[in-house]
């Protein structure tokens, strides 16, 4: 029993958020674009992409990974593993984490990746079929891998603590965090965790291609639009978040600004596109969460939306939230700020989660870009960020094979 209570207490702080999104580099411009509701979408212009039926996504720009990454590490790795180690460089940048003076083995990576390194892995292959084997680079063989982000940021920052990668469907983001809370758990005193993603490259495009659920809208305004009568699918979009989980203890010693704890998480599985069985998959996950975290339904103060624009998925969801916080289900703020820069796969959870810690701290709840009449029981966040005093917010996220997650964030004044 006293293992069980010091292992609890073990709190999960967020003391570091670094991102790489559609809506700018950085948490600051991130969050002017999420909290304006600035829409991101736009025509993919992704060399080789024009033709396909997806037009329209959230594409990163005015990235420049040779200003953030070594040379000898960009030449071994895809795009998607760029956004995370610039990420997980603004992160650990904005924890002040004392990597030097601590052990390395204190410290610890956890990333999720749904495409992996597409662009990375289609340029080889070009290479192998155009010109033969002679011309194939030996990082072929892991940059594309799902494991590279991870490894990647522990080698460049030398950390040797509890590694590893979630591939879990797009609630693997998430997962991710819950993954790292636990380690923090077991023993660790830093975690790098997050996920990123570079879907827009022509073969990732033709690997998504089979999906229902990808919108084929032409009109930026009319391709992403969750809980309407014209939802049609969602929009894909690229970027990553990364942050330093840090046991709360080791945190506040060190007198860092604690940003967030992560204080319950819920996860369960219903079947790939089975949307109706959803709603009883995700309405578990958050209980599971919400007694996780020892939080009663009234307590949460917002609602970051999975949101996939499908009409039964967006009816499954809404009544998964009324179904597990019963009256309140309908009252609470509900928000989706990724129709805005477009489902960045694992990342849309993440860059979810961030944009929950910065709402927060900025005592608002941010838009939903593009949506504007809403046909589900839902007091969802529209036109222009609302005045509030959130304290306590709840993440959802569900995949398209099938997975639901769910994750209880308290603010820093929060008894988690």
């Amino acid at each position: 029993m006293n293992a069980a209570m010091n292992t609890r207490n073990r709190g999960a702080a967020i003391t570091g958020i670094g991102v790489i999104a559609p809506g700018g580099v950085g948490t600051d411009a991130f969050w002017k674009a999420t909290r304006e509701g600035i829409p991101c979408l736009d025509r993919i212009s992704r060399e080789g992409s024009g033709h396909f039926p997806v037009r329209i996504g959230g594409q990163v720009r005015g990235f420049d990974p040779g200003s953030m990454i070594e040379e000898r590490f960009l030449v071994q790795t895809d795009r998607f593993t760029h956004f995370a180690m610039a990420s997980a460089d603004l992160a650990l940048d904005d924890a002040r984490l004392p990597v030097d003076d601590m052990s390395p083995f204190a410290i610890g990576v956890v990333t999720a990746s749904g495409s992996g390194g597409g662009e990375f892995g289609q340029r080889e292959l070009q290479q192998l079929y155009g010109k033969g084997p002679r011309y194939v680079g030996p990082y072929q063989s892991i940059a594309w891998f799902y494991a590279a982000s991870t490894g990647q940021v522990s080698i460049r920052g030398g950390f040797k603590g509890p590694c590893g990668v979630v591939a879990n469907d797009e609630a693997g983001g998430l997962d991710a965090l819950a993954h790292a809370r636990r380690s923090i758990r077991r023993g660790a005193d830093a975690m790098v965790a997050g996920a990123s993603e570079a879907s827009l490259a022509p073969y990732s495009i033709v690997c998504m291609l089979g999906w229902d659920e990808l919108s084929r809208a032409r009109d930026a305004g009319r391709a992403y639009l969750p809980f309407t009568e014209d939802a049609c699918g969602f929009a894909p979009g690229e970027g990553g978040a990364m942050l330093v989980v840090e046991e709360e203890g080791a945190a506040r010693r060190r007198g860092v600004r604690i940003r967030g704890f992560i204080a319950g998480y819920g996860s369960t599985f219903t079947g790939a596109s089975r949307w109706e069985r959803s709603r009883e998959g995700l309405a578990q996950a958050i209980r599971v969460a919400l007694e996780d975290a020892q939080c009663a339904p009234e307590e949460i103060d917002m609602v970051f939306a999975d949101a996939l624009g499908v009409p039964e998925a967006d009816r499954a969801e809404a009544l998964a939230i009324a179904d597990a916080l019963g009256p309140h289900g309908t009252r609470v703020p509900v928000t989706a700020p990724k129709t805005g820069f477009g489902r960045v796969h694992c990342a849309a959870p993440t860059l979810d989660v961030v944009a929950a810690v910065l709402s927060m701290e900025h005592r608002v709840v941010p838009p939903t870009p593009y949506v504007t009449d809403v046909c589900h029981e839902l007091d969802l966040v529209t036109r222009s960020s609302r005045p509030a005093e959130p304290r306590t917010a709840l993440v959802l996220s569900r995949g398209l094979m099938g997975c639901n997650a769910a994750l209880v964030l308290r603010g820093p004044e929060g008894d988690y």
